[in-house]
Order: structure tokens, then sequence, then C-alpha cells
């Protein structure tokens, strides 16, 4: 049964729900019966990148905020983090473009690891402070999974995969995708945002016992919250 996940690097919840998907699907009896499929969306398409400017700052800026208001606003996503096991440094996280980021995704998928380097590109943006806009960044985390250098380096010297990433975006508005992370469970059931890990462990019982039965998309009765759109984050970013 396929769990089709739209993201964006540069989007908290998205790691925070990743862990908290993670931690149901560990509990859930078939697991191995499940493919996991990630989804391009970008939150901001205009970002030009700055190593120059940390997440807090940049936050600062766009919004209007004193840079005391973007500290108390990171400081509370940082403790959500904490809480399923994430260390997050707004401090350092590098303002980027994730373009580049969701073609080394597309890529991966050929190869079968596309959840390894999701997660990988995570832990450089939110953990290390790395710029995942730099190809030589996102070549490292590529060639950690034993992914051909020189295929890395053509995707991005070709600008590979953009209809793939404009085809995921398309097809995301089509089923309703204004905010990330997004789930969609066996073609017909979403979960918007980082619900809690019983919320997803339901919806897999409930999806997996109902596959090849039906694939109707369905909304599962959870409130929108915790979720990234091109205003900011949730109700507080």
């Amino acid at each position: 049964m396929k769990v089709e996940i739209w993201s964006d690097v540069m989007c908290p919840f998205c790691y925070i729900g990743k862990r908290k998907f993670e931690n149901a699907l560990s509990k859930f009896p078939y697991k191995d019966k499940i493919e996991v499929i990630w989804k391009s969306f970008q939150l901001d398409p205009t970002t030009i990148t700055n190593p120059k400017l940390n997440t807090i700052d940049y936050l600062a800026e766009k919004k209007g905020w004193s840079k005391q208001q973007a500290q108390e606003t990171t400081d509370y996503v940082t403790n959500m983090a904490r809480q399923v096991g994430l260390e997050f440094n707004f401090d350092k996280a590098v303002v980027a473009n994730s373009l580049d980021a969701h073609r080394l995704l597309h890529l991966a998928k050929k190869y079968g690891k596309q959840n390894e380097v999701e997660e990988k590109l995570f832990e450089a943006y939110f953990t290390d402070g790395k710029n995942t806009a730099d190809h030589f960044t996102l070549l490292q985390i590529g060639k950690e999974l034993d992914i051909d250098e020189a295929e890395i380096m053509g995707v991005f010297n070709n600008q590979a995969y953009s209809d793939e990433i404009k085809q995921d975006i398309i097809e995301g508005q089509k089923i309703g995708v204004r905010g990330v992370p997004f789930f969609l469970l066996d073609g017909k059931y979403v979960i918007s945002g980082a619900q809690e890990s019983e919320i997803f462990l339901q919806a897999l019982m409930k999806s997996h016992s109902e596959f090849q039965i039906s694939h109707k998309t369905k909304m599962m009765n959870v409130d929108d919250q915790k979720i990234c759109g091109s205003d900011g984050c949730d109700k507080t970013i």
C-alpha cells in the first residue's frame, strides 16, 4: 500500500511529522507492506538562497517581527521537535531555495532511497546548519547513500526532474494540498499536518483494512494544524 507525503525541506512540521509517522509505522503490524513515496512541495519557490542569513533573522525580516518574536516562535517549534527526539538549531539554519534538494529526492527514488535522502536533507537543514541548496552539500548526501556522483551532478547541470517536481505540485493542488506535511494513504485517506502518532496508526490500520476495496479520497476527521504554507507555519510562524 502506498503512502504519499508532500513536504518541503525547509518545513519544520514536515520533519516532525515524518518522525511521528515513523513512530506509528513502527507499531503497524504490516509495516513491511507500506511503500512511502515523497512528493515535492515548495513553500516559497521564490526564496533566494542566502548562506549569511539564518532562519530566525529571515523570519524577523519577512514577517516584520522583532528578533525576540522570531526567537520565541522558533523556540516553540524547537521544543515540539525535541519531544520526538529531533534537534532543531534555527540559529544556524541557512535560508535556501529547496528546488535542487527536491531534484536529489527524485533521483533517490530511482535508487529506492527517498526516505534516507529526505532524512538527511532535514537533518542537514534543521540540525547541522548546512546549505541545502549548495550542490556540494547535496552531492555529499547522495554519495553517503551510494548514489552515483556523476549522475547527481548531471541532474543539477541539466535541471533534471523539473517536470516531475511540477507534476507533484499540480497533483497536490488537485487533491487539496495547501500546506505541508500532507499524507495520502492508499490514494483515499488524507492527513494534514504533523498529527500525533496515534492518529497516523489509526489511519494506517483503517486504510490497510480497506486496501484494494476503495480508492476514493476521503478526509480524516482531524483538525488542520501544525502545517507550513506560503504564509508561514501553523498559526504562529
